[in-house]
């Protein structure tokens, strides 16, 4: 029986056409303007221009990033679309999003959308959450709903569970008292009535201008207070208040701006590019839980490799990930290179299997971390890595794998370095079995000098023009779970009560639970993909041989 390269489907899933094994089986518009012909406005700059972003950090950045005072300039008059206009329909928010704010107008409450996930919507995307916010205060909106917490204290919001979903709900009223001090500069602007006034003052304590959108699911009205559409047509990232000012108030903004221009494909405005670089290193403040949900954000929602590049373009990549970013550099990969390489070859395989809605958990992407830093440290033959990967999948059934290894002729990626190691003699088990576990025993290792300190400290000292890191973020939970996943390689046999995953498809639920089976399942996919990549110049011609 001959199967081609084709059929091979993608990674996993094509291994289980190679072999009969039940296991592997699975493998716009009119506008309605607002009365008040003038409005406050915060964004300094309109340039659209991008930074020279490898320039030396003594460069002068725009002088409006110097200005970081609050003070009213001309801007475009706020604006009310309909949803129609931009493409806005009901059946686009989620079915537990539409009952919260079904539940809360039945109370006699107003209840918006806000954030991100308005931004989404007009863009055509799935949001990765929904975010309402509420007149009703938040000990009634706990009264409203029968399985509802309160949690935080500096900044309290209400948790909703509907089915196994979380809808996070605020208060307009929380936000009023959040901000009076910032807000002792402004005055009510003329004609405009209060709710467009409460309304404008919550968008005013927002981030970026494309999250200070707000849409009334029941008017099907969009407000738009800060220009976001202006910056949502032009593909920029731009901050509400002065760059400088908004990252020196919460350094957060800086990772979460990485994030958003990943995610959607935009550029920083000029002066939030200059105050991204110019204040990199102040997210070293920053509490490590915040950082990791803030690195588990950017890698776990399908964007994980336009996220690597941002970091590494911007300069935070070596104060977050120093290990990586010493590949980069070893490899000379410049800050605006458009090259890839392994490392973002493993993450572009893992972006295309996720999604914002359909996420992993994130001892996949720690994994793909050190299983890619023991290849650079000792390369392997690309057999090993898929026997390796196989192994994994079928909880560590080698004998399965090698049989099935012994069958592949599709090709390899030649250009991985990580690739070049010592062709492996296919014909004696126990000589895979050694590799195998060596290649575990590498990963472990990998995975230790990530959470010391002390290596993470001297990853970049062969660059002492680059700032210095020892920063680790990788808490002791999630080391242990990364090191359950290659277990299965180092028990001398398979694990007992195994039960291989069934079916080609993704259980993100699964997945994103951090399900050891799932996990394992995706990763073997991301690394087959990337060793092995489906569409390689005449892999049509290529086949398999199947006894």
């Amino acid at each position: 029986m001959v199967i081609r390269a084709p059929e091979l489907g993608t990674a996993v899933a094509r291994i289980g056409a190679i072999s009969k094994h039940p296991s592997l089986v699975a493998l716009r518009p009119s506008i309605a303007i607002c009365s008040a012909t003038r409005r406050r406005r915060y964004s300094a700059g309109a340039a659209v221009l991008e930074p020279p972003t490898d320039a030396p950090s003594s460069s002068a950045p725009p002088s409006s990033i110097n200005g970081g005072g609050r003070q009213v300039v001309e801007g475009p008059n706020w604006k009310f679309l309909s949803t129609n206009e931009v493409g806005i329909c009901t059946s686009m928010i989620s079915k537990p999003t539409r009952s919260v704010l079904k539940q809360l107008k039945k109370k006699g409450y107003e209840a918006y959308l806000v954030g991100g996930c308005v931004r989404d919507l007009i863009m055509q995307k799935t949001p990765k959450d929904f975010d309402i916010i509420t007149t009703a205060e938040l000990w009634q909106v706990k009264k409203a709903f029968r399985d509802c917490q309160i949690i935080g204290r500096r900044f309290p919001i209400c948790h909703v569970h509907i089915n196994r979903s979380i809808i996070e709900v605020s208060s307009f009223n929380t936000h009023v008292e959040r901000s009076k001090n910032k807000m002792r500069d402004f005055k009510k602007l003329p004609n405009c009535n209060e709710q467009d006034v409460i309304r404008w003052r919550n968008c005013l304590s927002r981030d970026f201008t494309i999250n200070g959108l707000m849409l009334n699911p029941f008017s099907n009205k969009v407000y738009d207070y800060l220009g976001g559409m202006d910056d949502l047509r032009k593909g920029k990232v731009r901050t509400i208040i002065p760059a400088r000012s908004s990252f020196q108030e919460d350094c957060a903004r800086i990772l979460r701006a990485i994030r958003i221009a990943a995610r959607l494909g935009f550029s920083f405005s000029r002066e939030t590019a200059y105050s991204v670089k110019d204040l990199a290193s102040s997210i070293l403040r920053l509490d490590k839980q915040r950082i990791l949900m803030e690195m588990n954000y950017m890698l776990a929602y399908g964007s994980a490799e336009a996220s690597l590049r941002l970091l590494w373009k911007f300069g935070l990549l070596e104060l977050l990930l120093p290990i990586q970013a010493a590949y980069l550099v070893s490899h000379g990969f410049k800050r605006k290179d458009k090259r890839t390489n392994m490392l973002l070859g493993l993450f572009s395989n893992l972006d295309r299997l996720l999604a914002p809605d359909q996420p992993c958990h994130r001892s996949l992407w720690i994994a793909l971390f050190a299983f890619h830093e023991a290849l650079v440290r000792q390369p392997r033959d690309p057999l090993v890595v898929a026997a390796f990967t196989l192994a994994l999948y079928n909880g560590g059934n080698m004998a399965e794998a090698f049989d099935i290894v012994r069958k592949i002729s599709h090709p390899h990626d030649h250009t991985f370095p990580e690739l070049s190691g010592n062709p492996v003699a296919l014909d004696s088990d126990e000589d895979l079995k050694i590799e195998l576990r060596e290649l575990a025993i590498s990963v472990e290792s990998s995975l230790s000098s990530m959470t010391d300190e002390y290596f993470v400290s001297r990853a970049m000292s062969m660059y002492p023009q680059a700032p210095s890191s020892n920063l680790v973020f990788i808490p002791l939970p999630a080391y242990q779970e990364v090191c359950r996943i290659f277990e299965c390689i180092m028990d001398k046999e398979r694990e007992n009560n195994f039960l291989c995953k069934s079916g080609k498809g993704i259980n993100y639920y699964n997945l994103s639970h951090g399900s050891l089976s799932e996990v394992r399942y995706v990763f073997a996919r991301v690394v087959f993909d990337t060793v092995y990549p489906p569409n390689l110049e005449n892999n049509d011609q290529e086949t398999v041989h199947e006894d």
